[in-house]
């Protein structure tokens, strides 16, 4: 051969080798990332051919699903989409996945490796592929009320309800809220609705979930937090012990007095009566006399600093660290930095109604196979003990005094022994804006035990200022649902 094509040659041959090895990374090497890629629509064809497993409420399915004429066979749908929508989230055909339909993706569709056996079964005997289960802790009871509650008040609102004792998740509301079915699909309907729903188009941002995401100063029910730290830390020992608290007390520092809201008997009351009426120069002082540093111990055993995954993420709360005594003084009444997500505040309530255990919250109980064989169940985890037992049951007589002969006495429930702490807590420039409403509260059956702790927030811009109560607007609702969770336990 002569020596052109003995060179056209080699550049031929180079040329297939090339091939051989672009065509092998292309399958062996690539294959996994190119199957899975967003932009695949056969990825997108093949996620929507079969049947998505359902999310489970007390063993009815909130979820369900109808076929299309597109290339996507099989649509997402929401019984009570907009009730629901902050426990299951969204699945759409041009949009993703959020929440629960996103992280318990692979159990829905029916891909988790774990349901590969059960699939090459199904492959075997000619059964077509269908997704398994989500089974959630909530309660459907508990949720109505929830939901309906804050949908009466109006304005924007979360409630988180919790069982004590696990950490069950039994109730999450948002409102507003929005339903999931209208942006299932990929039609210029869905578009549409999604486009609506986008905080830049709704200034009410009814995707945003209240309950987990949004962090808001929470006012005087921080003062629980702080009468847990005066007792843990030997400050004060009973609860009916009077305190050092003169009237008017000048915040250190500063020649500024901390005031309370009226003319409260707060001079040297104990702390029994400082929660009862709820005195801001008490907890002021109790959180100015502890520091900054045992202030933050004990907000970071109750929950804050951390997110918290149920599994769906929740933001962190606020308690704020290098803070002077007045600075903590502010902080220790729920307001100067101090933010919580209503289920860090129902984590408080359960806390404490939990003898000083806080458990884990979560929100998903089991998830399914198809065929309701279970695959994961979910234990109960401890995360901390913010109180002892002795001390816990001294904030639980506090708490119930509140209810009975305090500011909580909208939550009271006639044969049913109730604890909670109502908050009004200022927000904006110099406290212009219209302050939230909160109450947080537990419940004890005939047992003594607490089957439910309750967190409600209520932000209403357009409520007349003087009439914004926690015990107002906030403890009607926690009373609906904790007698909700009551009632189906009897």
């Amino acid at each position: 051969m002569n020596k052109p094509l003995r060179r056209i040659a080699i550049f031929c041959g180079l040329l297939i080798l090339t091939l051989l090895i672009r065509d092998n990374w292309l399958q062996y090497v690539k294959a996994d990332e190119l199957r899975t890629d967003e932009h695949n629509r056969r990825v997108a064809i093949e996620r929507y051919a079969s049947p998505r497993g359902d999310i489970i409420v007390g063993g009815e399915a909130i979820t369900g699903h109808t076929t299309t004429k597109g290339d996507f066979k099989y649509k997402r749908t929401y019984k009570d989409g907009a009730m629901w929508a902050p426990v299951t989230g969204f699945v759409s055909q041009a949009f993703g996945a959020n929440q629960l339909e996103s992280i318990e993706d692979g159990i829905l569709t029916g891909n988790d490796d774990r349901l590969f056996f059960r699939n090459t079964l199904d492959m075997i005997t000619g059964k077509n592929k269908e997704g398994g289960n989500v089974v959630t802790t909530l309660n459907a009871a508990a949720q109505k009320a929830a939901y309906n509650g804050l949908k009466k008040q109006g304005g924007k609102g979360s409630v988180v309800a919790l069982e004590p004792s696990t950490g069950k998740i039994l109730a999450l509301a948002s409102f507003p809220s929005y339903d999931p079915s209208t942006i299932a699909g990929d039609g210029a309907s869905d578009a549409k609705a999604w486009k609506k729903l986008q905080k830049e188009n709704n200034p009410d941002d009814p995707m945003l979930n209240r309950a987990l995401r949004e962090v808001y100063p929470p006012g005087s029910t921080f003062k629980v937090v702080t009468a847990a730290a005066a007792l843990e830390n030997g400050l004060y020992t009973d609860a009916d012990q009077k305190t050092d608290t003169p009237l008017p007390w000048i915040m250190p520092g500063t020649t500024t007095p901390l005031k309370n809201d009226g003319d409260l008997p707060c001079e040297d009351a104990s702390l029994r009566e400082a929660l009862r009426v709820s005195c801001n120069t008490v907890f002021g002082k109790v959180g100015s006399d502890l520091g900054n540093d045992k202030m933050l111990e004990t907000a970071k055993k109750f929950g804050f600093t951390e997110e918290h995954f149920t599994p769906v993420r929740a933001s962190a709360s606020v308690f704020s660290d290098d803070m002077n005594e007045s600075q903590t003084a502010l902080s220790s009444i729920g307001q100067f930095n101090t933010a919580a997500t209503p289920l860090q505040m129902a984590m408080v309530a359960a806390a404490v109604a939990n003898d000083g255990a806080l458990m884990k919250p979560y929100m998903v109980d089991e998830l399914q196979a198809r065929d309701v064989d279970p695959i994961e169940k979910t234990e109960p985890e401890e995360l901390s003990r913010p109180l002892s037992p002795e001390n816990a049951q001294i904030l639980q007589s506090m708490m119930e005094t509140v209810v009975e002969k305090g500011t909580g006495g909208n939550a009271r429930i006639p044969g049913v022994t109730v604890g909670g702490k109502t908050g009004t807590a200022q927000h904006g420039v110099d406290n212009k804006e219209n302050p939230y409403a909160w109450f947080i509260s537990y419940a004890k059956d005939g047992d003594g035990g607490s089957p439910v702790a309750v967190a409600v927030v209520i932000e209403d811009e357009n409520a007349v200022r003087g009439d914004i109560s926690g015990g107002g607007l906030a403890a009607p609702i926690a009373k609906s649902v904790m007698e909700a969770v009551l009632k189906s336990k009897q």
